[in-house]
Order: structure tokens, then sequence, then C-alpha cells
């Protein structure tokens, strides 16, 4: 049954001139207004000798504005002070698939529209000064080197290699990727991708469809306004994985990091919900779930173990991992591998079933319990083309799926004869 907090949330959709999309729920209780603005410019479009372009060019278009029409320059410490003194908040941040925008403001009238002009200047004049660049250079491969002594690190690096192959969601950035990255690079990517005709504008809060589209208006409207938007270059699908591989890297710690997995399946998959229902079942419901209860609960093998996928415009990891005592590793590992296959070969049981459902489904008001979750969720829909009613039915999708539903889809997805296996620590 839907629950009747969420019976109804009315997203309003439009495209304006310029080619930007408009995602809006109108949301009048509290005086605030959450904004995201996405545009298809994540580290899958990294150049392999780049990595980590798409993630240094949103750090950095946040460092300064630019002069222009009569206004001042703004370094990173007068922008930081001019949105501390507005109580609001503007960033950006790049993933696999997308290079995001983040405004956070109240609906004050005066706030609303200062703010709204900062952001439009962040977005559409950064400044890309070097001397900033050098220095956050400096920082990230000092980061980049210190996190390498860890086992955790070394494991997800060999595991994302493992799995993605030469796919750019595989893609390392490293100090010399970095170090192969200049302001001028930055500022031709964001100049390609950063464009109103490939935003996707999703917005929250306490505001009216007038006042939003004028507000995205404003917000894009230092952009290239008019620019070619021509469709981007496809890129390349994750390959499946060949035969198994198994990497051992000996480390010197208390406990043994172990990753399993391979590539998973899209988010556009039309097995999504058979997907999101098994995996809880198998090792993302927490304690209740199948790897939990064998590897922790029966045999004391591991504190925590858990398994999700990763779903994307490619095909995202299904990962499964613990850490375990190096003297048991080889014992938990295989327990784990042994629970997968025997979850891929014969789905879940009906109690399984039952209970992942009744988890989901009364935890679902949670997922929408703030304007900033709520955002989350509408640029989901947006960035995935997902149905404007989605959220509306998601918790009918959940209750419909079946245990051959799962088991089929797992079948399909899944090949545990075929998984990368990476174990850190031990000798």
């Amino acid at each position: 049954m839907l629950h009747p907090a969420v019976a109804a949330i009315p997203i309003q959709h439009w495209t304006q001139p310029s080619g930007a999309q408009v995602w809006l729920v109108e949301s009048p209780v509290i005086p605030m207004l959450d904004v995201q603005v996405d545009f298809d410019a994540g580290s899958r479009r990294d150049p392999a000798e780049q990595a980590g372009l798409a993630s240094v060019t949103a750090l950095m278009a946040g460092k300064g504005v630019a002069a222009r029409d009569g206004r001042p320059a703004l370094d990173e410490n007068a922008l930081g002070e001019a949105w501390a003194d507005l109580g609001a908040a503007f960033g950006g941040s790049a993933g696999n698939d997308r290079m995001s925008f983040q405004l956070r403001t109240l609906t004050d009238p005066d706030l609303l529209q200062k703010s709204v002009a900062l952001a439009a200047r962040e977005l559409g004049e950064p400044a890309w000064p070097d001397d900033v660049w050098q220095r956050e250079r400096q920082r990230l491969s000092a980061a980049i080197k210190e996190s390498r002594t860890r086992p955790g690190t070394i494991a997800g690096l060999a595991y994302s290699a493992a799995v993605y192959g030469s796919h750019p969601y595989g893609y390392e950035t490293t100090p010399e990727s970095l170090a192969r990255i200049g302001v001028a690079d930055m500022r031709a990517r964001y100049a390609d991708f950063v464009r109103p005709c490939r935003a996707k504008v999703s917005l929250v809060g306490a505001v009216t469809r007038a006042q939003a589209d004028a507000l995205v208006t404003q917000l894009l409207g230092r952009l290239p306004q008019g620019a070619d938007c021509a469709p981007l270059p496809a890129v390349p699908e994750v390959a499946p994985l060949a035969a198994a591989k198994d990497e051992r890297i000996p480390f010197q710690s208390a406990q043994s990091h172990v990753l399993i997995g391979q590539p998973g399946y899209k988010r556009s998959d039309p097995d999504f919900f058979a997907l999101l229902v098994g995996n809880h079942i198998l090792g993302g419901g927490g304690f209740t779930s199948r790897l939990m209860t064998q590897v922790r609960e029966q045999r004391g093998l591991s504190y925590s173990v858990y398994s999700y996928f990763a779903p994307g415009l490619h095909a995202g990891a299904f990962t499964a991992g613990l850490q375990t005592r190096p003297d048991q590793a080889a014992e938990a590992l295989g327990v784990a591998q042994k629970v997968i296959a025997d979850f891929v070969a014969n789905g879940p049981t009906a109690d399984e079933l039952q209970a992942a459902k009744d988890n989901l489904i009364g935890g679902f008001p949670l997922r929408l319990d703030g304007n900033r979750k709520l955002l989350d969720n509408v640029a989901n829909i947006a960035w995935n083309n997902l149905p404007l009613d989605y959220l509306e039915h998601w918790t009918q999708r959940v209750d419909a799926v079946t245990a051959d539903q799962i088991k089929t889809a797992f079948q399909r997805v899944l090949q545990p004869q075929k998984m990368v296996t990476v174990v850190v620590g031990g000798q």
C-alpha cells in the first residue's frame, strides 16, 4: 500500500527556450529553496591521461569569479564571505556521469535575488586562478599519496581496475594525471559541456513555477547563450568480464580487505526493481541480509559484510565486501562466494522477499523527509529520464517484485564464476 505521506508529489517539468530542462516540486512549508544543475560532464568523459579532470574542473569553478559587466572580480576568500553573508551555499562536484552544481538559499525575496545573482556569476564566470590550481594540485596529490598507504584504498583501486578495465569508470586519478591538467584544460572542458542547452535543473522549495522559470533563466544566463548543442560523442559500454580474476596483495594490517564483484547493470535496466529488492536480501539490508547472516551471525568471520549495485549511464559494478582477520580471510571469502552463487542460482525465499519488501516500503518516507533528500530524488528522475510519477509508484513497484523475477534478473546480470576477487592483507 502506498504510504499516504508520499501519495502525491507533483513534479512539474518543462523545457526553456535555451534548451535547459527544468523539474520543480513546489514545497511552500519552509521558506527555503534547493536547486541542482546537472551536466553530462562527469569523469566518464575524462581523457585517460587526464583522469580527474571533471572533478578538479568542478572544484576550481568555485575558486573565484571574473570581473564582468562592471562587477569586480571575487577571489575564493571574497566569494566565500559573500556566500556566508547571504546565509546561502553554492558549489560543484563531479561523479562518474555528471557534473553537478547545488544552490541552497532562503526564499526571502532580497536574499533569494542576491543568491541567484551570485550563483549565476559563479556558474557563468569562473576565474580559473592558476596560483590556486597549483596549490590545490599539490594538496590533492599529497592526499592521493597518503591514501595509497591504506589497505582499503589499495583494495579499491585494484578492484576498480580489474572490474572496469579500460572503461572511464575505472580511471584512477593520480599525481601524474593531475600534473597533466592545467587551467586551460578546465576552461576548455567547461566551455564544451557546461551550457544552458545541456542543463537539467531540479528545484525543490517555496517558489512557484513562474518564479522557478525566471530563476533558472537568471541562473544560466551568464553561460554561453545559443551555443552549439550537437549530441555529445558516445562513451563505450563497460565490457563484461571474460573470466574470473583473483588478485592477492600482501599488506601488513590487522584486517584483510576483501572485495568481490563484476560489472552490474545500467540504471535504465528494466529489471531495476527486481535487482534493487534482490540485493537488499543478498547484502544490502544490513543485519537482515543473507551475507550478514552467514558470514557474521553464524560464523563470526566479519563485523560487517555487504553488497551493492552502482548503476549509472553504464553498467556500474556489483560489489560485495568485508574485512576480517588475515587468518580467516580464505574462509570468509569462501562463505561469501558461496552465498552469492547460491542466491544467483536459487533466488530468495518467500520469507526473505516479504521481509525485504516490508523494510523497503516501510522506510520509503525516510527517503523524502527533507527538501535536500527530495531534491536528490527529483534530480535522479531528471537525470535518468524517469516518469514524473516515479516516486508515486515506487512502493507499488517494489511490492510487485516476485522471487522468480529476482532469480531471473540476477542470473542475467551476474556470473559468479567470472567475478573479480581482491584480497589486501596478510602475506
